[in-house]
């Protein structure tokens, strides 16, 4: 008999054999996802709700910095072709998810190399700077994450850490691109995290001071991406996918009308993560964060999950259904924009993942995207 243990790492390991479908696709001399064979071009699923009856994606994360998905060692060449795919679609925003995690680093920083962190090979924020120039984009930098917070809940060091990094991305990339568009405070919090508004408000603060010229008078803007304490709101190293405590709605607005009321001066979005809460309590929680955003003067955006929270196996491609479901919620509630995290590993068409192919087709053929 074969226990739910053994039964997941079965399938883990089938699950890796998948990702490979891709490159034996290729080195066959065939394409999957979004590259099919030229007779298949006029067959096209039969919708049976109303196409894009939804918010479109129009930014995405750059996880260069991978936590918990494998990472796909893409070289100038394979991101080059991601932008296209990702303009194809009308993504105008690309946000680097962090510019260094721990001792790993997407740019050659004195400073963070000075901390012992690792030089890397390739000088990645120049690269998605010059990527984003080329196709008409945004990009936005997310500052740097020592890992203190995790493992300790204080947040002074991350505020201390990005005091050196902000004025050196700025001096060296901000400066330069026309397509440096933004911030990303990307301290992931919920909740009433202790420090959270003074570290926003430290940062946010530097950020827009930093970045102040004629064009832009008051500095770049600045957003942030926390999540919502709701029932699958659970570690992902955990087996379990959901918890027996989640926060209310009416909870969830006290907590951040305090946190928007202490942080709104210095930051400028909030893009709520989508999958913590279930399908049937998207409006209610998106119309708090649309209420609260509105009182505070800031943009409310949705960072709508293209990555599955509901399988035993962490992280696939999600099921198209659910992400029609959370972008038809965030057009009901009247959100500014959707990002996700994020297109290149669950929704790209060279993804490690074969079924991300699939999903970016599904996306296309739902807003109906020639």
């Amino acid at each position: 008999m074969t226990d739910r243990r053994t039964f997941l790492k079965d399938a883990g390991i089938a699950a890796a054999s998948l990702m490979a479908v891709p490159a034996l696709l290729q080195a066959c001399g065939k394409k999957g996802g979004a590259e099919g064979n030229k007779e298949d071009e006029d067959i096209e699923s039969k919708l049976i709700v109303k196409k894009g009856d939804a918010l479109p994606i129009t930014g995405t994360f750059l996880d260069e910095i991978s936590h918990d998905i494998p990472h796909q060692n893409w070289g100038e060449k394979e991101w080059d072709r991601d932008f296209q795919y990702m303009k194809d679609i009308g993504i105008d925003t690309v946000i680097d998810i962090r510019c260094g995690y721990r001792k790993f680093i997407t740019y050659p920083s004195k400073y963070l190399l000075s901390k012992g962190c690792y030089m890397p090979s390739v000088d990645l924020i120049d690269m998605f700077c010059r990527l984003a120039q080329k196709y008409g984009m945004k990009f936005w930098l997310g500052l740097y994450d020592s890992g203190v917070y995790w493992d300790t809940g204080n947040m002074d060091n991350e505020v201390e850490c990005n005091k050196y990094v902000i004025d050196e991305i700025w001096e060296n990339y901000g400066k330069k691109y026309d397509s440096f568009g933004g911030w990303y405070i990307s301290t992931e919090i919920s909740r009433q995290t202790k420090g959270a508004i003074d570290c926003f408000r430290a940062m946010g603060k530097q950020c827009k001071e930093v970045s102040m010229t004629e064009a832009h008078p008051k500095g770049l803007p600045t957003f942030i991406s926390p999540w919502i304490d709701g029932k699958k709101a659970v570690d992902a190293a955990s087996d379990q996918l959901t918890k027996d405590q989640s926060v209310s709605v009416q909870q969830h607005e006290k907590e951040w009308n305090e946190i928007f009321d202490g942080i709104h001066d210095y930051v400028d979005a909030c893009a709520f993560q989508d999958g913590h809460i279930d399908y049937d309590e998207l409006d209610a929680f998106f119309t708090v964060n649309k209420k609260l955003a509105d009182r505070y003067g800031m943009q409310c955006w949705t960072n709508a999950e293209t990555f599955d929270r509901d399988m035993p196996i962490h992280f696939f491609p999600i099921k198209f259904d659910k992400l029609r479901l959370k972008l038809e919620a965030a057009r009901r509630c009247g959100y500014d924009k959707a990002i996700t995290f994020e297109f290149s590993h669950f929704m790209s068409p060279q993804s490690a993942y074969l079924q991300a192919g699939h999903l970016y087709d599904r996306y296309k053929e739902y807003f109906d995207i020639k």
